[in-house]
């Protein structure tokens, strides 16, 4: 540990698995306190355990529903009296949709993607901006996707709010710059990551996990998926003042994907 993120106090939505976990094991181990929330409470919970079983009094769990504001206003309250503050979000939590084409699409999938990924990040933004203010210096960073910055057929509603988070990022940036906080914005755009969003195109594989991620794998330039720790470094990066001059930027950790 070098303490990248060392006094500082993060909330991590969608953190029982994948990306948020590693997003949550590395900000810890760089210094900082975790509040990990999820749906999936038991999950958040075994996660935070084991994580303050490393580092003592470090990881605080809750459990999230990040579609509805009472639980964000909830949520961020318990936070910040575990962790003393909050100085930096993590906007993680997101599903993928289902793979129609648009004339086959329901708007309850669509209405479903778009509360999950879109309206939480507003939520999340809302109510912690408060904080994030007050603790001098604060980060922002919400977890886009490819998907957000070039669309792919089938994927209509994902596209869609990946892509809305893209904006709303630089929106809550000039915001915060234009109101003369110290709280920075920006978004992260994965592609194709080892977590268990590349399920259902395992699945169309067959159940078969290596033969979906070498088929992933073929449009990517360096000819393989990302890990998840891929993206909880750039995450790190953010979260810290190492970053203190970037905000409203969108980062992709994509193996080169987009710069075909």
């Amino acid at each position: 540990m070098t303490g990248r993120v060392a006094g500082k106090a993060a909330l991590i939505t969608g953190a029982a698995g994948g990306l948020g976990q590693a997003m949550a094991w590395m900000l810890a181990r760089e210094g900082a306190k975790v509040a990990v929330t999820d749906m999936n409470a038991d999950g958040a919970r075994t996660l935070a355990d084991a994580i303050s079983a490393e580092h003592p009094g470090a990881a605080f769990a809750f459990a999230h529903d990040v579609t509805e504001e009472a639980a964000w206003v909830s949520v961020i309250d318990q936070s910040v009296a575990a962790m003393g503050g909050l100085s930096i979000l993590v906007n993680n939590a997101g599903i993928g949709c289902d793979f129609v084409w648009s004339e086959q699409d329901t708007l309850e999938n669509w209405r479903r993607v778009q509360a999950v990924n879109v309206e939480s990040i507003m939520l999340g933004c809302k109510h912690a901006m408060p904080h994030l203010r007050a603790s001098g210096a604060a980060s922002i960073v919400n977890i886009s996707s490819v998907a957000g910055l070039a669309a792919a057929p089938g994927m209509g509603a994902y596209n869609a709010t990946k892509a809305a988070v893209w904006m709303y990022t630089k929106t809550i940036a000039l915001e915060a710059a234009k109101g003369g906080w110290n709280v920075r914005c920006n978004s992260v755009h994965p592609v194709f990551i080892k977590t268990p969003i590349l399920d259902p195109f395992v699945a169309m594989a067959g159940g078969d996990e290596e033969t979906a991620h070498q088929k992933l794998a073929r449009g990517i330039p360096l000819k393989r998926i990302g890990e998840p720790d891929d993206v909880a470094y750039c995450v790190l990066y953010l979260a810290s003042d190492e970053s203190k001059f970037v905000t409203g930027a969108e980062f992709k950790i994509d193996g080169g994907m987009l710069a075909q």
